[in-house]
């Protein structure tokens, strides 16, 4: 017995309307239902801390060793480190010759040098011009640039050789 084509129900996949969060879940296809029955609805997952759909699995963990270091990609790391260092040596050293200039410090001090060596041909203030000071403060920022790099080039070749007899270095991974 055929109903008529106004009270047949299709099956059809019901999405139900987003609850606070923005999400949007749908559900599978609903039975077919007689006419004088209600379609049972799916309620959406709360967002209240209930029971969710799914359980809560246990992070995934990967256990990775490192078996070899690209030696060039540890000197342009090591380069841009060296790099930040030396920038920060520098502008440290402008700073406090700048504190201690404008506290007068360096006055005090060349004045105990003057009183202690006596009136010679020393003047501390001529030989501490900021200039100076600055310039020594780039060239030992310069040197360290080039060991930090040198050395940090050396020690992933040495990494390398080594790691035949050490396995290397064991990373664990997790999703968390």
């Amino acid at each position: 017995m055929a109903q008529p084509a106004g009270q047949r129900v299709r099956p059809r996949r019901q999405r139900s309307e987003p609850s606070g969060g923005g999400e949007v879940s749908s559900t599978g296809p609903q039975p077919t239902v007689g006419v004088s029955q209600a379609p049972a609805g799916r309620q959406a997952p709360s967002g209240d801390g209930g029971p969710s759909k799914r359980a809560r699995r246990k992070p995934r963990r990967a256990r990775v060793y490192v078996t070899r270091i690209d030696p060039w990609s540890v000197t342009k790391a090591a380069f841009l480190l060296a790099l930040a260092i030396g920038i920060v040596i520098v502008v440290a050293v402008a700073v406090a010759f700048w504190t201690l200039d404008s506290t007068g410090a360096l006055d005090a001090v060349s004045r105990t040098v003057d009183d202690v060596l006596g009136t010679g041909g020393f003047d501390l203030l001529t030989t501490l011009e900021f200039s100076r000071v600055l310039g020594l403060a780039a060239v030992i920022a310069s040197v360290e640039i080039v060991l930090v790099s040198l050395l940090a080039t050396l020690f992933a070749f040495l990494y390398n050789l080594t790691v035949g007899l050490t396995g290397g270095i064991e990373v664990i991974l997790s999703d968390d």
